[in-house]
């Protein structure tokens, strides 16, 4: 199959380009290389036959359409998109042009292709959001995102990724375009750009400076180890039902202040402090994120139950593993900080 990814140098794009060279498919992996992108994420893959990178934006509709004519892919899988939270309390207009008018622009882009090959029925355009779309649940660990649960976005980026996956329905439903559709829970795991949670507090923490948690701390997250997701993606893009959304879930929540201790706690195994002191005395709590949701889970049911998908890392191994890659990986975040808003504290000109 060959797969044109968008967004495919970001975090959980580059992990389905790796993932998907690695089965063998073909991969187009087109980028626009904004603030995230780093191409030293796919590097293991970019010399291997069947790969090929297009630098251009999904603003630039006349650049899809090129790229869809020059490489005819079967299944286009969406990632792209603008995705910090706190980025998005900043400047909410990037996350509107990218995630909205992007998306537009790739659903006309994909439709114009699949109709002048003749509306080849093994195409796909598969559609990759995120459960903040749902908004925030209640504390009962009963209660947990459906594919049912109706959307109540709460920042300008969950409301932006709503309505690209509103978009996507309206053109299965308007234009008869092949598409699936996924929401998935946190992702982390290794080539996690510096500026989320847990790489914050893993280089925080080696560079001896506060570990920052807002408010209390009691915000609950399902956490999804990208490997997986990727796993999960192709999959969903391979075997999903047309039409269809399916929710992706790591099976994980913590809270975000359990979280940063057990990662304060690998690192003290892993890389202890010079002066024997525990890496949790550097928690500081700051004030809360504005809109800041309570708590996310994800009911996986769905994609278990239909394509027989279930995450095979837990928390515990998957934080484990991403603190020992980014132990092992300085060159590559190093060269990261120096960029535009990693390290400082955004979200907070509400």
């Amino acid at each position: 199959m060959k797969l044109l990814v968008t967004g495919g140098a970001g975090f959980i794009g580059s992990a389905v380009v790796r993932l998907a060279m690695a089965r063998g498919h073909e991969v187009v992996n087109l980028d626009a290389l904004t603030y995230a992108a780093c191409l030293e994420n796919v590097a293991s893959v970019a010399d291997l036959p069947g790969y090929v990178f297009v630098q251009a934006d999904i603003r630039d509709r006349a650049a899809l359409d090129a790229v869809f004519a020059e490489h005819k892919p079967d299944a286009v899988m969406h990632l792209a998109a603008e995705s910090h939270v706190d980025r998005s309390i900043d400047g909410p207009g990037d996350f509107i042009e990218t995630n909205i008018t992007g998306t537009y622009n790739m659903l006309e882009a994909a439709r114009t292709y699949w109709t002048n090959a003749g509306k080849p029925e093994d195409f796909r355009f598969h559609h990759i959001s995120t459960d903040e779309v749902f908004g925030s649940l209640p504390a009962d660990p009963s209660v947990m995102f459906t594919e049912d649960t109706p959307y109540d976005p709460r920042s300008p980026y969950s409301a932006s990724k709503a309505s690209s996956d509103h978009l996507v329905r309206a053109w299965a439903e308007t234009y008869g375009l092949p598409v699936v559709l996924t929401n998935c829970s946190n992702n982390y795991g290794p080539f996690h750009f510096p500026e989320k949670l847990i790489p914050v507090v893993i280089l925080n923490a080696l560079a001896g400076k506060p570990l920052p948690i807002y408010g209390d701390g009691s915000n609950v997250r399902d956490w999804l180890y990208v490997e997986d997701h990727a796993d999960a993606l192709l999959t969903v893009v391979a075997r999903g039902q047309l039409g269809r959304s399916y929710n992706i879930g790591g099976e994980n929540e913590r809270s975000n202040l359990e979280l940063v201790q057990t990662l304060c706690e690998l690192l003290d195994e892993l890389s202890p402090r010079a002066d024997g002191k525990a890496y949790a005395e550097q928690i500081t709590f700051v004030t809360d994120r504005p809109g800041h949701d309570a708590r996310y889970a994800i009911d996986p049911s769905r994609i278990r139950s239909e394509l027989g998908w279930r995450p095979s890392v837990t928390v515990e191994e998957g934080l484990r593993r991403t603190v020992q890659w980014y132990l092992n990986n300085e060159d590559w975040w190093k060269a990261l900080q120096a960029r535009h808003g990693v390290g400082e504290r955004l979200g907070v000109k509400a």
